[in-house]
């Protein structure tokens, strides 16, 4: 028997705003020390007034743009109650029937909605008996997206993920850091034999990496078609994921949202957003940088990237800003923009990501000045490689540095037919394997004269000298 998943998930998005949602307390994700952040507004005292954070609600509208949702004309806050440490007011201000954003699409996901509310507050459990409680992150701007259940793999889950990551950090709404927890992805999961017909419906909650997404959906159907199979029952409830063990385990059994006894927040102006005039469709379009599939799509139809390619600048939008402004001072010469992209990736990544200290950063001027230099074939590949290295480990120009360490690419024959005859001498057997008809016998050769001219050498003149003196 056959047995489809369905997988919907809801992500929760801390906003970049310099204050959180509903005070003027500061929203910084980067403070170490506890408790500093606060207000009797986000810490819930008795008396105080909530005031909405213009600046988060823009947000979650650009965000609603992008995707091609509704926005709602009429929008409210409300009471979500429960009581946990965590929740200072004894309720959460969220909301329930008015959401800002309706419908939508991202990577080929429908979207139910996106609305906006405050976090709460961060716990920690491993300090011995106790649990402590952090209030800096009570009341941060928390964005909220629900996805229809239309995804069917964990991969596409993974995949959903990753692309509004990206989508928050273009749009500058948030930096959707995992590993801070400033991004939690919660996966509503059934498997089902009926087609047309949904399981039941187990949450795996407070997943905190994209790995852990994949890793927890895959476990979950996984574990679903087992107990399917055997024939026994699914229990609708809340699981966790152990990292550690990369199974789920049970929490508790799920709520309703009846049991929530949501209601509108009294505190709170109802918002009818067409009469707010920084809010209006034509002003937020306008305001829409680039968005990544647009970017994805500008790589490789008017730069000719490869897809792969153009995935890499689109997913690192620092690295990418980087190439593309290389990219303009070539003039959007594809040969040499292609090139350029092959420098960027296979040599110029690798020095960064492997330094460990201080260094001067290569501007993209000089960066595409040494790519000009390998199209006109004034440095070989090898040169170039080393020129980059020079270039990022003590700054300086392309050209002085070619110059300087005897690397700009010898054509002359005074220079090279030395060279080509040495190597000859140093290699009969292989200049035998070569007249045998062993055609990788000259590319050694090729790649010796290379070795012997330290690079400067021309490969194709060197190639043709070779000929000649074999003959």
């Amino acid at each position: 028997m056959k047995y489809k998943p369905t997988i919907g998930l809801e992500i929760h998005a801390e906003l970049k705003t310099k204050t959180k949602m509903f005070c003027n307390s500061k929203n910084d994700p980067d403070e170490s020390r506890p408790n500093v952040n606060i207000c009797p507004v986000c810490m819930g005292h008795p008396g105080t007034l909530p005031v909405i954070n213009k600046e988060a609600v823009k947000h979650v509208l650009k965000m609603g743009h992008a995707v091609g949702g509704t926005i709602a004309d009429f929008t409210e806050f409300d009471r979500k109650n429960y009581f946990y440490p965590d929740i200072p007011k004894g309720y959460q201000i969220s909301q329930y029937k008015h959401p800002l954003v309706s419908g939508g699409e991202l990577a080929g996901i429908a979207i139910t909605r996106i609305h906006l509310e405050e976090d709460t507050a961060r716990s920690t459990h491993d300090t011995g008996a106790e649990s402590l409680v952090d209030f800096n992150r009570a009341g941060v701007p928390l964005m909220e997206l629900v996805t229809e259940p239309v995804i069917h793999s964990a991969e596409d889950a993974t995949r959903f993920a990753k692309e509004l990551q990206l989508l928050l950090q273009y749009l500058g709404a948030g930096e959707a850091n995992m590993e801070k927890g400033e991004m939690r992805v919660e996966a509503n999961i059934s498997v089902s034999a009926e087609e047309g017909k949904l399981g039941t419906k187990v949450e795996v909650k407070n997943l905190n990496s994209f790995r852990a997404v994949e890793r927890a959906v895959a476990y979950e159907i996984a574990r679903h078609t087992e107990l399917l199979e055997k024939g026994e029952k699914i229990v609708q409830e809340t699981r966790g994921w152990d990292e550690n063990k990369e199974v789920t385990f049970s929490q508790r059994v799920k709520e309703d949202s009846h049991d929530y006894r949501y209601f509108p927040d009294p505190d709170l102006p109802k918002l009818h957003i067409s009469e707010i005039s920084d809010f209006s469709e034509a002003k937020l379009k306008r305001e829409l940088p680039e968005l990544p599939w647009q970017r994805r799509n500008r790589l490789t139809t008017e730069l000719g990237l490869k897809a792969d390619d153009a995935e890499i600048f689109v997913r690192t939008k620092d690295w990418g800003d980087y190439f593309e402004q290389v990219a303009d001072v070539l003039k959007s010469d594809k040969k040499l923009i292609n090139l350029a992209n092959n420098y960027l990736n296979s040599d110029l990544l690798p020095l960064i990501r492997n330094d460990q200290r201080g260094r001067p950063q290569i501007q993209p001027k000089s960066f595409a000045a040494l790519i000009n230099m390998v199209g006109n074939n004034e440095v070989s590949s090898r040169g170039a490689k080393e020129i980059l290295k020079i270039m990022f480990e003590k700054g300086g120009e392309a050209n002085a540095i070619a110059k300087e360490n005897n690397l700009l690419q010898q054509s002359n024959e005074e220079t090279l037919v030395p060279i080509v005859k040495k190597i000859i001498e140093a290699h009969p057997t292989v200049v035998e394997d070569y007249k045998k008809g062993k055609e990788v016998a000259l590319q050694f050769l090729v790649g010796q004269g290379m070795k012997e001219s330290k690079g400067a050498g021309n490969p194709t003149k060197i190639r043709e000298l070779l000929l000649k003196e074999i003959k």
